[in-house]
């Protein structure tokens, strides 16, 4: 039985679900359909991904019924806007071969041009007002973006998306989302990100998060895990590798000492990209038609 998190309007969520974030679409079929048959309920993907029908391909492969999977995408900048955003949506509910998602998320605050933005979530919540979307939310919004977007809209996002591990626990980041009753979902949740940045040093191999692991016949990965659960996160590791995607997925037998939570936290380095004045806009992405 996986463990849950439960939105402000009810809806539940397997608090971990597969990323296929960087994951080429050749390989997607298989990392999900493996990850279904081993017992993941959730898969995370998203239009700039580019991987969306092979999301929807391998849920099928799995042969476990749709409504029992918890399916995650986001809209990307380029359709952003009330209308592209509704059409977005029939883009990537085409790819992935369903009817209703079960949340939608902005993929990134479009900072410079922050009206489209608005506009876009205005169509979520049309989307989930029809039941189109079971629940809405969006990625990478910092605190001042947050109060931005409350202000011009009606439903509070279910979730943020934002990178979050234990070097990178963004503290204020949380506070604000727990204020509003937002869940906070961690991509990057094991700190892979800083391999592709070329940190130095990764939780991946800390000595701290290591002794822990000890104590429980766990590794890093399996005490990030449980680490983000414990404190009431969703997490979406990703990974190709069968081992490893069955591995990231035991993690419900055993439970961090509230000192061993805190001993993780300050693990802190405060390093963080600031995708608030990326221009995103520069990657060029143009999502394709269904």
């Amino acid at each position: 039985m996986t463990s849950t998190v439960t939105f402000s309007n009810g809806v539940t969520m397997p608090a971990i679900g597969l990323g296929v974030f960087q994951t080429p679409p050749e390989e997607t079929i298989a990392a999900v359909q493996t990850a279904l048959e081993l017992g993941y309920r959730h898969i995370d993907t998203a239009a700039a991904y580019f991987n969306e029908r092979e999301v929807g391909e391998g849920l099928r492969r799995s042969g476990v019924p749709r409504d029992e999977v918890f399916v995650e995408t986001k809209v990307w900048v380029s359709d952003y806007g009330y209308d592209e955003t509704l059409h977005a949506f029939e883009k990537s509910r085409k790819k992935l071969g369903v009817e209703q998602l079960d949340l939608l998320l902005l993929h990134q605050p479009l900072t410079a041009k922050f009206e489209r933005t608005i506009q876009a979530y205005k169509a979520l919540e049309k989307l989930l007002a029809d039941g189109a979307v079971r629940a809405i939310g969006v990625s990478n919004m910092v605190p001042a973006r947050l109060d931005a977007l409350f202000a011009e809209t009606e439903v509070v996002p279910a979730v943020n998306q934002i990178e979050l591990h234990p070097y990178n626990v963004k503290a204020e980041l949380q506070a604000k989302n727990t204020e509003h009753g937002i869940l906070t979902q961690a991509w990057s949740p094991i700190g892979g990100i800083r391999s592709y940045n070329g940190a130095t040093s990764n939780p991946l191999n800390d000595t701290t998060i290591g002794a822990i692991g000890e104590r429980y016949g766990k590794t890093n990965t399996q005490v990030m895990l449980r680490w983000h659960i414990q404190q009431g996160r969703s997490a979406i590791p990703k990974s190709t590798n069968a081992a490893r995607i069955a591995a990231n997925f035991d993690v419900f037998d055993f439970d961090l000492t509230n000192d061993e939570l805190a001993r993780i936290d300050a693990l802190d380095t405060g390093d963080t990209i600031d995708l608030d004045t990326l221009d995103v806009e520069a990657f060029g992405f143009v999502i394709d038609e269904a």
